[in-house]
C-alpha cells in the first residue's frame, strides 16, 4: 500500500507539474484570443453589469440571484489555498510567483468566463422547478456524450470524498490546536451546520453565502489592508519585489532556499490556478441556477470571482507574508503552513493567530457547505432527484470521519482526482469553443443586450450634461 501511494503521489505531482500548468495556460490564451481579450477591453462594463447591478431586479429567468450566485461560487473557491496556498507558493518559488499568480488569474478569466457560459445556455429545470446545470450539462447536450458527462460526474462525486474530509479535518485540527476543542465535537457540530443549510438546496444556501461570504472575507481583507494602510512606506517595496523576483528569483536566504525562474512560474501558475478553480467545472455548477437574461451576463460574474479570489484575497496574504518577513525565517521552509498565522501575528500578536485560525474555520466550512451541494447535483443527474439526498447523508458523514483524522489513506489520492473532472471539462470547452463564441457575438452584438446597455449609458450621460 505504501508503494501504491509512492505512486500515486509522484503521478500527481507531475501531473500538477508542468502538464496541467500548459494545459489550463494554453486554454486561457486560446479563449482570451478567441473572446477578443474581452476581460482586459471591458473591465468597467464588466464591474456595472455585476458589482454595480446589486440591489437590483435580476433580468431573465434562474433559481437563484446572480449575486447568490456568485457567492456560491465564491464560498468553494475562498478556502485553505489563499490562506496557506500562497505563502506555499512565496516559501517554494519566492516573492515572485505571486506576480505569475497574478498574470494566470487574467487568463483564467476566459476559461471560467466559457464555463459559466455554457452552463446557463445548456441547464435545464429538474422537477422541483429549479434550473440545474453544468459540465455534466454541457457536455451531454452540447458535444451529445453522455458517457463522458457520466465519467465528469462519477469523478466529481468520488473526488469530493476525500476533498471534504480533507477540509473538515483542517477545522478541526485547528480549533484542537488553538483552543483546545475536542475533534469529535467540532466534526459532529460542523456536519449539523451544514447539514441545516445544504438540505435546504440552492435555495437556501445562496441566501446564507450572500451575507456570510462577504462578512468572513470582509474580516479577513480588513486586517490584511490594515496592515497595508499603517505599514504604507512597505507597499512599494512589495510590489517592487514581486516584479523583480518573477524574471530573477531572489537567492537563498534565511529559511528560503532560493528558486530558478521555472520554480517560481511554476508555483505561481499552480497555486493560482489551484486557488480560482478555473477549469475546473465546479463554479458553473452554481453560476448555472442564475437568474439571467443572457449566458454572457452570468459569465461577467465568474470573472469578478477571480478578482475576488485570486486578485484581491490573495494578494491580501502575499502582502502580510512578505512585508512581515516570516518568509526569510529559518525552518520556516518546514511548515509554509504556518506563514500566514505567524505574519499576522507579526502585526496583531497572538490576535493575529487567532484571526487566522478562525478565518481558515469559516473558509473551509464555507467550501465543505458549497461543494456537498455539487456532489448532490451529480448524484442527481446521474440517478435522479432522490439519489441527492442520500450524496448529501454521505457528504456530511465523510465531515466527522475527516475531523478525527479517519480514511487518511485516500487523502494521497486527492489531487490524481482532481485530474479526473479537470481534464474532460477542458475537452469540453475547447469542442464547444464556438459556441462560446457564437453566445460572445451574439450578446456584444445584439441591440437587446450590449447595445442597448450602451445607449442608455450615452442617454444618461446627455441628461446629467443637461
Amino acid at each position: 500500500m505504501d508503494q501504491l501511494l509512492q505512486w500515486v503521489e509522484r503521478v500527481s505531482d507531475w501531473m500538477w507539474g508542468p502538464p496541467l500548468i500548459i494545459l489550463l495556460t494554453g486554454t486561457g490564451l486560446y479563449f482570451t484570443i478567441l473572446l477578443k481579450f474581452f476581460q482586459f477591453r471591458y473591465p468597467l462594463y464588466i464591474f456595472k453589469q455585476t458589482i454595480g447591478s446589486v440591489g437590483k431586479e435580476p433580468k431573465g429567468e434562474g433559481t437563484v440571484t446572480p449575486l447568490q450566485a456568485l457567492t456560491s461560487a465564491l464560498s468553494s473557491t475562498i478556502g485553505a489555498a489563499n490562506i496557506v496556498g500562497v505563502p506555499a507558493a512565496i516559501m517554494f518559488g519566492g516573492p515572485g510567483a505571486v506576480f505569475w499568480m497574478w498574470l494566470i488569474a487574467l487568463f483564467a478569466m476566459a476559461i471560467k468566463f466559457s464555463e459559466s457560459v455554457l452552463a446557463v445556455h445548456y441547464r435545464e429545470k429538474n422537477e422541483h422547478g429549479e434550473f440545474v446545470g453544468g459540465p455534466m450539462y454541457y457536455i451531454t447536450k452540447g458535444l451529445k456524450m453522455k458517457w463522458l458527462g457520466v465519467f465528469f460526474s462519477v469523478a466529481l462525486i468520488v473526488e469530493l470524498i476525500p476533498s471534504i474530509m480533507v477540509q473538515g479535518n483542517s477545522v478541526s485540527s485547528s480549533l484542537a490546536l488553538t483552543f483546545s476543542f475536542n475533534e469529535w465535537a467540532v466534526g459532529i457540530v460542523m456536519a449539523v451546520i451544514v447539514g441545516f443549510v445544504v438540505l435546504g438546496g440552492i435555495t437556501r444556501i445562496g441566501k446564507v453565502t450572500e451575507w456570510f461570504v462577504p462578512l468572513m472575507a470582509g474580516i479577513y481583507i480588513g486586517a490584511g489592508v490594515w496592515i497595508m494602510v499603517t505599514n504604507g512606506s512597505s507597499i512599494p517595496a512589495f510590489f517592487s519585489l514581486v516584479f523583480s523576483d518573477a524574471f530573477q528569483p531572489s537567492a537563498a536566504v534565511g529559511g528560503f532556499g532560493g528558486a530558478a525562474l521555472a520554480e517560481t512560474i511554476r508555483w505561481g501558475f499552480a497555486r493560482g490556478l489551484y486557488s480560482n478553480e478555473a477549469g475546473m467545472g465546479t463554479a458553473p455548477i452554481a453560476h448555472a441556477a442564475a437568474m439571467t437574461d443572457h449566458p454572457v451576463r452570468q459569465g461577467f460574474w465568474s470573472i469578478i470571482g477571480i478578482v475576488i479570489d485570486t486578485l484581491i484575497i490573495c494578494t491580501v496574504t502575499a502582502f502580510v507574508v512578505v512585508s512581515s518577513g516570516v518568509w526569510t525565517k529559518e525552518n520556516a521552509a518546514s511548515d509554509p503552513s504556518s506563514l500566514t498565522a505567524a505574519a499576522f501575528e507579526h502585526y496583531f500578536g497572538a490576535f493575529g493567530g487567532y484571526l487566522v485560525a478562525v478565518s481558515l474555520v469559516f473558509f473551509v466550512v464555507s467550501t465543505i457547505l458549497v461543494v456537498i451541494f455539487y456532489g448532490a447535483k451529480q448524484a442527481e443527474f446521474l440517478f435522479g432527484l432522490k439519489a441527492g439526498p442520500v450524496m448529501k447523508a454521505v457528504y456530511l458523514a465523510a465531515i466527522i470521519v475527516g475531523a478525527v483524522g479517519g480514511a487518511k489513506l485516500i487523502w494521497g489520492f486527492l489531487d490524481l482526482a482532481l485530474c479526473g473532472i479537470l481534464l474532460p471539462n477542458i475537452i469540453a470547452l475547447l469542442l464547444l469553443s464556438k459556441k462560446v463564441r457564437a453566445l460572445f457575438d451574439e450578446f456584444f452584438q445584439s441591440e437587446q443586450f450590449y447595445l442597448r446597455d450602451i445607449k442608455k449609458a450615452k442617454s444618461s450621460e446627455k441628461v446629467v450634461k443637461s
